[in-house]
């Protein structure tokens, strides 16, 4: 199983080997410093997968994405956000401002919560914190453009909250990065330890020789609207993704969000929000498992989405691929490789060539939700076998009773 400690700890995510289908369990209880905040909760019995809706909170006017897991998918992620981490506002008693300036770096050495605000060149907000401490940025119309170091840096923390108001916030790196000793600080935003992207406002990122946003941990967002222009990978993280809520805008020389690590890390999990992609090689890219429960996505790349287990269980998808619509290969050995949906609508628009639309170098199970394929040379691709249990398959306007191994248009 995997877990992930209380907020009153660091979140360190501890794993071992589970076996094929056996579910991920992320435990994270709630958080001492939020004890005013009024978690709306939702019982994790519900059959539907996930959603996301917006709550008011009286006791400081905070505006707050009440969330809904999914306890029966490959992960289970009813506990996987705290009520901080759903939070869209900050709590601004005590809190700090601070105002950018050109060739300056901001030193953020304790817990808490900083109001940002102004314009500058060559300016990076730095926080270099106790292991224990939460860090809260509210950023409230920055703007920031960077000649070779991140406009955000996170050397130390336990974890670092960035909410932005109900501003345009914009942060630029137009150089090549140069490294922090042996670290190689080669995204705008760039943490060594858990960031969570949250807020009401606008954040646009442009990166013009590495990623977007990168965390050595595990990144999170529950809200904001992210206009990200990368030479690298957009959103990348080692140890995980989640996101239940957001707007995102991508156009990616790499991956739009990518996860990678070692055998049983390097997931994926996207409840909800509204993605755009547009991407020179993945869409969204895990190591281990990549898990759909909802949201609307567009995307156009080489191959649309890509992980050793692949589990649609809703969602909007549309891809448009030049390579594999969806593609399971063997990037873990500690998972079966497989795709699997379970719900959703998921339409596959295929280039010419040698493509596959869904491409498994393992399994396919098809239980429910609407697959619609257009495909001129193959729409489905598997090594092992396939099962059709339910649902709808479109290929090339017609309609199917079973999996073909591979349908010529």
């Amino acid at each position: 199983m995997v877990s992930a400690e209380s907020e009153t700890e660091a979140e360190a995510v501890t794993t071992e080997k589970i076996s094929p289908r056996e579910t991920i369990t992320f435990d994270i209880p709630d958080s001492s410093q939020t004890e005013t905040v009024q978690e709306e909760t939702n019982s994790p019995e519900t059959e539907e997968p996930t959603e996301t809706e917006i709550t008011v909170n009286e006791n400081y006017n905070a505006v707050t994405a009440s969330y809904v897991g999914n306890a029966n998918g490959m992960i289970d992620t009813t506990d996987l956000f705290s009520s901080r981490d759903l939070e869209q506002t900050a709590e601004l008693t005590g809190a700090q401002y601070l105002t950018v300036s050109d060739n300056n770096t901001i030193n953020i050495t304790e817990a808490g919560i900083y109001v940002i605000s102004g314009t500058a060149q060559n300016c990076t907000i730095k926080v270099e914190a106790d292991k224990e401490a939460k860090v809260q940025l509210v950023l409230d119309g920055v703007n920031l453009t960077n000649t070779n170091a991140p406009a955000i840096y996170v050397v130390s923390a336990d974890k670092i909250f960035i909410t932005t108001t109900q501003t345009e916030n914009t942060l630029t790196v137009s150089g090549t990065f140069t490294a922090d000793d042996e670290t190689n600080t080669d995204a705008v935003i760039y943490s060594k330890d858990d960031i969570v992207l949250n807020g009401l406002g606008t954040l646009n990122i442009v990166s013009s020789s590495g990623n977007g946003i990168t965390s050595k941990d595990d990144l999170k967002v529950s809200g904001g609207t992210y206009n990200i222009t990368s030479a690298l990978d957009a959103i990348e993280a080692n140890d995980s993704i989640s996101i239940c809520g957001g707007t995102f805008n991508i156009t990616s020389n790499k991956d739009g969000l990518h996860c990678e690590n070692d055998q049983y890390e390097g997931m994926i999990y996207i409840a909800d929000g509204n993605f755009t992609i547009n991407s020179n090689s993945d869409g969204i890219q895990a190591t281990t498992i990549l898990q759909v429960d909802g949201g609307n996505f567009n995307i156009t790349s080489a191959e649309g989405m890509e992980a050793t287990y692949v589990q649609i269980n809703g969602g909007i998808i549309s891809i448009s691929a030049s390579d594999d619509g969806i593609n399971a290969t063997n990037k873990s050995s500690s998972y079966p490789v497989t795709i699997e949906f379970n719900g959703g609508d998921t339409t596959i628009v295929m280039g010419q060539g040698d493509t596959d639309a869904v491409d498994s170098n393992g399994y396919i199970y098809v239980n429910d939700g609407t697959i619609n394929i257009t495909a001129s040379t193959s729409s489905f691709d598997y090594d092992m076998s396939a099962e059709y249990n339910g649902g709808t398959i479109i290929i090339n306007g017609e309609q199917v009773s079973e999996i073909p191994q591979s349908m010529m248009g």
